[in-house]
């Protein structure tokens, strides 16, 4: 087993990628080797804070900068794509969401990474909020009983109207598929697989 710190690469230099940014300025066991970004200067600007190296492509990275993970912060389009190249270096992915576009390229890209032998996982970020470890440990403990009902709602309006997030081309698709990704992971987590879904569409705020 490699000894830490792990060599990770951050492919996306934009507002998602500031967060995970912190959480390498506050660990000893992961260091950042290179920033990725199509705008190479965004890049170069990371790199230069992070004391790192800067590139506008991950074919870009040289064989010799070894790189044992990576953080894609880029839109989800682009994940197919960026996913199998880190692959098929033999690296392992924590991937933004949503993953991808459509379920279909989804499964493609856990194949590939199956493949290759690399993990690829999503950023769920709720798994490791406290109070959701311990609502966990509530539920699992027996102390609660049985769970019948269960109550997630995501409800902060956001307005889409300008942001690239309401593009299905690029995301896959507004609001549910961006956020909605974190309620229905909350629920896998707290109660495990889904057996069924029923959905009902309300009066919609904006289209």
């Amino acid at each position: 087993m490699k000894k830490s710190p792990l060599s990770f690469a951050l492919i996306g230099a934009g507002g998602i990628a500031q967060t995970h940014l912190q959480a390498f300025a506050k660990t000893n066991l992961a260091s950042l080797k290179a920033v990725v970004d199509v705008r190479l200067e965004s890049a170069q600007a990371v790199a230069a804070a992070m004391h790192c190296k800067a590139f506008s492509d991950v074919a870009a990275i040289p064989n010799d900068l070894s790189i044992d993970a990576a953080i894609v912060c880029t839109p989800p389009s682009t994940h197919p794509q960026i996913c199998a190249q880190l692959a098929k270096r033999g690296c392992h992915v924590l991937c933004e969401k949503p993953v991808a576009t459509r379920l279909s390229i989804a499964l493609d890209m856990i194949e590939t990474a199956a493949k290759a032998g690399t993990i690829l996982t999503m950023a769920s970020k709720f798994r490791y909020v406290e109070d959701m470890v311990y609502a966990k440990q509530l539920i699992t403990s027996g102390v609660l009983g049985d769970v019948l009902l269960f109550e997630n709602t995501f409800a902060g309006h956001v307005d889409m109207t300008k942001r690239w997030n309401s593009n299905p081309a690029i995301s896959g698709g507004g609001v549910l598929i961006d956020n909605g990704t974190h309620s229905v992971d909350i629920d896998r987590y707290l109660l495990g697989p889904l057996d069924s879904i029923q959905t009902i569409e309300g009066l919609r705020s904006q289209d």
